[in-house]
């Protein structure tokens, strides 16, 4: 199982090497962690992570899930995952940590969906998020980033 990354926004410069190393360590930490005991994430043999702008997520949120505005991460049941650089960078900056981290957090997100986890029901959303933030820790740590401050915790969405 592979996880592809591609940036296609332009306005925001990213280190994308260093994103990918941490979506590698992120999908690893994700597919052992089920939501509903199914281990889903493990039947695909390929995640595709498309960075994005607000202006682009907009779009694909009121197309896809009849919603307005910009979110973080938008996961489709097929195994794509679409981020948000612009939205990364403002959360960044409010957590006071890096954009980087806080894309990886997005990822994290996407690939819990995609692992059976839900956040609809408030119950639901706690515990995905208790198994996120726990993941997004251990990655930072893995990786040698700052694990000074909790994510960002703006709308997360699946379809």
């Amino acid at each position: 199982m592979q996880i592809a990354l591609i940036n296609r926004q332009r306005r925001i410069r990213l280190d994308m090497r260093r994103l990918t190393q941490l979506a590698e360590i992120s999908l690893a930490e994700c597919v052992r962690n089920s939501g509903d005991a199914r281990y889903a994430l493990a039947k695909f043999p390929l995640v595709e992570v498309a960075v994005v702008s607000d202006a682009v997520i907009a779009r694909v949120h009121r197309q896809f899930m009849n919603m307005p505005g910009a979110t973080d991460v938008i996961t489709f049941d097929h195994g794509e995952i679409v981020v948000s650089a612009d939205t990364a960078k403002r959360c960044a900056a409010e957590h006071g940590h890096g954009m980087i981290e806080e894309l990886a957090l997005y990822i994290i997100h996407g690939l819990l969906h995609l692992n059976g986890y839900d956040d609809i029901e408030p119950r639901d959303r706690v515990k995905m998020h208790r198994v996120q933030d726990r993941i997004w820790r251990r990655i930072l740590a893995a990786a040698d980033f700052s694990q000074k401050n909790l994510p960002c915790k703006t709308r997360r969405k699946a379809v």
